[in-house]
Formats: structure tokens, sequence, C-alpha cells
């Protein structure tokens, strides 16, 4: 749908449009009503540019009206510099720095502009600092902030870390043991993805995207599966949308107990850390009884899923989900009965609902920090309108709250998967797509573990993907970690991290 003049676009997640119906404004008129749109309770959910021929590019802002429950979408065209719109709405800061990365075009005016990914720009350009595309970057090459004064030291931590953990590089800016900056340095990770998925779907396509971050399988593959669906004009199977239900509140809850055990870990309280850990594999175990990986992977699948869950099969997960939760129950409320463990997590690591909103946070690390963002209330998809429970919020925005929010998201998401195993529709698991409507774009948003994941797809003449587009929730969350130190001792960082517990790989892609 359109408004009055006909150049605000708007849609609902999930659904798609041709893309001659998405009008050209120019970039004043972009700006303008991108920064009205935020101003108004919008937010910035996806930003990014393709080709236009003629060393032009095609800019395209996905911003989300939660509120009105759509989408609104923007066009513009730029050529090899624009004027950038982060200093006046920072959500923009590192999707500007990207498309710079990718295109080489120069948003002039930004207020810290530095490589993002250490990636090859698309072939035939330079990138916006004029680094031949043939040689890959050395990941880590770039200038840091820096705070001059006496006293005043820097501490580098990483990319190589201690145990299996991704590569991301931390540097501390300290006065003693006070942070008062700390910047976050990512890319090691980086694989290409979204330059994979043109031309698709390939047969590996659905493999790539489940890999985009590996502890969101499922999240990832449904919201693929989703837009592929919408551009075929055939919804999921009912029976395959409920299975794809359950297995996504089955990867939130192996992920929020995991993370309240790690927590617990850093804290040294080791009861719960000891419980989660295993708790965690049984929760994963679960998945893997479905489809065979403990990950999801092969159970989603355009069209539905690949795997079902039989009468027998359900009961059993339902025998065993009632142990579980005793388990996790118990071990939980330790962590939150041991005053020792509240001394150390609350008021420590806090992000304001200001800074929050400024930088465009999403997901429980939003929500911990009073912010009403979830996708499954805003955005549901097609017939799933109020099937969740009420919105978590927690108003604190310290370690504190963000564990709160992973508690009672425990506790919601343990009732969904057994509505969802004892009421599951009949009917076959999966539908048969035709070929993807040509020349047409869609937005798809699933609400991860974490938080929001966006994939925006568009196609050419052919039906084939000719632009695709993926934002892990961590991509906009990294900078809330480096604002919660901000003020804290530089031994406050590992309980900081993990509270977060944010995917490197997921914002690389």
């Amino acid at each position: 749908m359109s408004d009055s003049t006909g150049k605000i676009v708007s849609l609902k997640n999930g659904d798609s449009l041709p893309l001659e119906t998405l009008p050209l404004l120019s970039y004043g008129e972009f700006g303008d009503r991108l920064l009205e749109t935020c101003s108004n309770l919008g937010r910035v959910s996806a930003y990014f540019a393709y080709p236009a021929g003629d060393d032009e590019l095609d800019l395209l802002a996905v911003l989300a009206r939660d509120w009105q429950g759509d989408l609104v979408l923007l066009r513009t065209r730029i050529g090899n510099t624009y004027p950038s719109l982060t200093p006046r709405c920072p959500q923009l800061g590192l999707f500007e720095r990207e498309i710079a990365e990718e295109f080489g075009a120069v948003p002039t005016g930004h207020p810290w502009f530095k490589p993002l990914r250490f990636h090859r720009v698309q072939p035939g350009r330079l990138d916006a600092w004029g680094r031949d595309p043939l040689r890959h970057p050395v990941p880590g090459e770039m200038p840091f902030y820096q705070v001059e004064g006496e006293e005043i030291h820097e501490v580098a931590v990483g990319p190589v870390h201690a145990g299996i953990i991704e590569p991301g590089h931390f540097r501390f800016q300290c006065h003693g043991e006070k942070v008062l900056h700390l910047e976050i340095s990512r890319g090691y990770q980086h694989r290409g993805i979204e330059q994979l998925l043109t031309g698709g779907p390939h047969g590996a396509t659905i493999h790539q995207l489940e890999a985009a971050a590996g502890d969101t399988t499922i999240g990832h593959a449904s919201a693929y599966c989703q837009a592929l669906e919408s551009l075929s004009g055939v919804p999921a199977s009912p029976r395959g949308a409920a299975l794809r239900a359950i297995a996504l509140e089955l990867e939130r809850l192996a992920n929020h107990v995991g993370d309240l055990g790690a927590l617990a870990g850093d804290i040294g309280y080791l009861p719960t850390a000891s419980f989660c850990g295993r708790i965690r594999g049984d929760y994963l175990n679960l998945t893997a009884e479905i489809c065979g990986s403990r990950f999801g992977r092969g159970l989603v699948r355009p069209g539905g899923v690949a795997f079902d869950v039989d009468p027998l099969l359900a009961a059993a997960m339902l025998q065993r989900l009632a142990a579980m939760e005793k388990d996790t129950r118990g071990a939980i409320e330790l962590f939150f009965d041991s005053p020792s463990v509240l001394a150390r997590i609350e008021g420590t690591g806090i992000v304001t609902p200001e800074v929050a909103e400024e930088l465009g946070m999403v997901g429980m690390a939003a929500r911990a920090s009073g912010l009403t963002i979830d996708s499954r209330l805003h955005h549901p998809l097609g017939n799933r309108e109020g099937s969740f429970a009420p919105v978590v919020i927690e108003e604190d925005g310290d370690v504190c709250a963000r564990a709160k929010i992973r508690r009672r998201e425990i506790y919601d998401s343990l009732e969904m998967v057994r509505k969802g195993l004892r009421n599951l529709p009949p009917g076959p698991i999966r539908c048969a797509l035709p070929a993807l409507a040509p020349r047409s774009l869609t937005v798809s948003l699933v609400e991860g573990w974490r938080g929001e994941v966006v994939h925006v797809a568009l196609t050419d003449g052919r039906g084939a993907l000719s632009r695709y587009k993926v934002v892990d929730p961590s991509f906009r969350n990294w900078g809330g970690l480096a604002m919660a130190l901000r003020g804290e001792q530089i031994s406050d960082f590992p309980l900081c991290n993990k509270s977060f517990n944010l995917s490197y790989c997921g914002f690389d892609l």
C-alpha cells in the first residue's frame, strides 16, 4: 500500500510487491521521509544498496513502524558519494559503512568512517578507501579511537581468544580499571554469504543461510523460507508452520538456558553453571529428536519442514519436557535466589533506553532496556497473531535485566512448546512452491532468540535472486555492548559480554 502521494510504500511482514511499484525518490526526499518515520516511532530494519547501472546504486531502506504493524520501503539512487544520514540517525552508521565496503560509495560527513568487515567489493569497483578489490584487506587494518590524557592506557583483547570462541578484537581505553571507551572490531568471520546467494535459489542456498549464525539456524532458515513462500505466493502448510514454531522455541530455550549457565560461570556460581550446561544439551537433543541435528539443520525447508512429529514422538517429547522444566526452574531459581549473584549483576553494564533506541537495538537486549520491540507482537506472520505469550520487558538495562528477560522467556517458551506439541494441526508438513515472481521484493522478519532476524529478497526478470540482504540481530546490538562497558571496571567485561552473547559470524556474514 502507499500514501496519498504514492511516494511511501508499506507492506506487512511476509508480503511481497512488484519492484516497479516502489517509487524512486530524490535523495533529499528519501532522507526527509526516513528521518520523519524514525522520529515517529519508526526504526531501521534494513538499509542496503544494489547496482542500478551506469555506476549508480539504488539505496533501499526498510523501516519498521512497530505500532502500526507495517514496514515502510523507501528507495533512492546514489552515485559514488552521497551525504551521510548517520549524524541525524545513528542507527544508519554501520549500514553506511557496509555499503561503502561493498560498492565504494562514500557517505560524506559520516562521523566515524572506517572499514567494517574487510571484504572484497563488487567486481570493477574500488572500495570507499580506494583499496584494490583484488587484494583482500587484512582484518584489523583500521584506525582505532583513542583517548588521550595522563594515566590513560589501552588494553587490546583478541582476536584470538581462549577456548572455542569466534575471533573478534576488543580495544579498551582505560583510566586505571575504569573503561572510558570500548571499540569492537569484527570481520574475521566474513564469508560473503550475500554475494553467494545472488542468482539463486541454488541447492546450497538453504545450507548457507542455516550457517549464517549457527546458533540461530531455525531463525535464519525460517526467514529465508518465508521470503521464498511470499515470492511464490504459496504459504507454508499449517502443520509445517506449527513445527517451525516449536523448533524456534526450542532454539530459544537452548540458548537462553546456556547463557544463564555461562553467566553463572563468569560469576563463579558453579551450581547453576553446571546444571544449565547439561540442561542446554537436553533442549538441543529434543531438536535432534525431530530432525537428527541438535541445531536444527535440515528441518526448515521452503513450504514447511522436512521432518514430522508423530503422536508417539510428541508424547515422548512432552514427557521429557516436563522433567526438563523441573530441572530448568530449579537451576534458574538457585541463580536468582543467591544474594552474591544479585550483588554482582545488579547495576552492572547498564544500557539506557535512550542509548538502546539511538543505536537501533533489537530483541532481548532492547527489551531489557525497556523498549517494546518484538516481531512476534508487532509483525506476526499470517495467522500467527496472538499466538505468543505477552512480550517480556525489563527496564533496568543491566546484566540482571538481561538475565531476567532470559528467565521469563524460558518459562514462556516451555509453555509454547507444550501447547504446540499438543495442538499440531493435521495435514502435510510441506507444500510445493512454484517459481518465484519476477522483478519483485519481499521482507521477512522472524524473532530469533537474540532478536529480529531480517531477510530482504529481490528478484530479477527471470525470478532469480538479484539481491538478498540479511540483517542478524547481532549487527544492531554489538554497539550496545560497547556502551554497556562505559564507566565500568574492565573486569566487568566478561560478564557484560556474556549478558549479550552476540554472534561474530552473524555480524560478519
